[in-house]
């Protein structure tokens, strides 16, 4: 892979867009959350029983941190856009590598992880990342 991608589609530019996106992801989860216990076959017991709130939410922030775009380049690549960056930008990693996958958000907050090989694993660590670090506090209660 040489050159910089695009992985995803959302780069909210606003905290109004993220809450919104947020807040429509809401029944998108719980079908989700629903579906996928259907073809686990819970009955309606065990379904009242494991399905709690906390559940329907760590859905409906994987599918939010998921649709996340993040840019994945070059180490050049990643220094010549920070250097045009005016916000903080934590960067998770060895910077003994090659390779950078980074997402803004926001409020001039991004976050950066750094890898060798294995981009896919990449960007999954890295959407994890920017949502505990860019969008928790924002838009999770408490």
């Amino acid at each position: 892979m040489s050159g910089m991608d695009t992985e995803g589609t959302f780069a909210p530019e606003s905290w109004a867009d993220a809450r919104n996106r947020y807040e429509a992801l809401g029944p998108t989860a719980q079908t989700v959350v629903r579906e996928v216990t259907k073809a686990m076959e819970f009955d309606r017991q065990e379904y009242d029983d494991r399905v709690t709130s906390e559940v329907v939410e760590t859905a409906r922030q994987a599918t939010f941190a998921e649709t996340l775009a993040v840019t994945v380049g070059s180490a050049e690549e990643f220094d010549a856009w920070r250097g045009d960056f005016d916000g903080d930008v934590h960067v998770v990693g060895s910077d003994n590598v090659e390779r950078v996958a980074w997402h803004a958000g926001p409020d001039d907050a991004a976050v950066a992880a750094t890898f060798q090989n294995e981009p896919e694993a990449a960007v999954a660590t890295l959407r994890r990342v920017a949502f505990n670090r860019i969008y928790r506090e924002e838009l999770c209660d408490g």
